[in-house]
């Protein structure tokens, strides 16, 4: 793409075509417990503090998610992983560059249905720290996390 033509998508906010690749098909999101029990006794979630302030639900991509958890929940051990089906999101789900890291992060704008979950299940690291993804047996209206 020519520099006249970037600079003209930029302005009319149209995506390079980097940005127009395929995205994943899955995006995650991390929860705290009270999100989780909110999600499964209601089945759905309108976002945490920092996502209503924001004005979409923040998800990650797989690659991101230790990034993610690092910076957001520090020092948090009490966390769930909600794996997201991107295609039942529809026209809700954005892909949108982070001005804080110049990524490009999936944005829910709206609920986040429990229908769209695919897998619902405490966030787990590997002995290295990063973690752990993967569509596991949970289902997201399944057992309750332990107290």
């Amino acid at each position: 793409m020519t520099t006249i033509a970037l600079l003209a998508s930029m302005l009319i906010g149209g995506a390079d075509a980097d940005e127009r690749a395929a995205h994943p098909t899955i995006a995650y999101k991390i929860l705290t417990r009270p999100e989780t029990e909110a999600l499964r006794t209601h089945g759905r979630f309108a976002g945490s503090p920092a996502d209503l302030a924001d004005g979409f639900i923040h998800l990650s991509t797989a690659e991101q998610l230790t990034g993610t958890a690092d910076r957001h929940f520090p020092g948090q051990t009490d966390l769930f992983l909600a794996a997201v089906n991107v295609e039942a999101t529809g026209e809700t789900m954005k892909w949108e560059r982070s001005p804080r890291s110049g990524l490009i992060f999936p944005h829910l704008y709206g609920v986040l249905e429990q229908r769209w979950v695919m897998s619902l299940a405490p966030l787990r690291r590997d002995s290295e720290g990063r973690v752990v993804v993967g569509i596991s047996s949970a289902s997201p209206d399944g057992p309750s996390p332990p107290a």
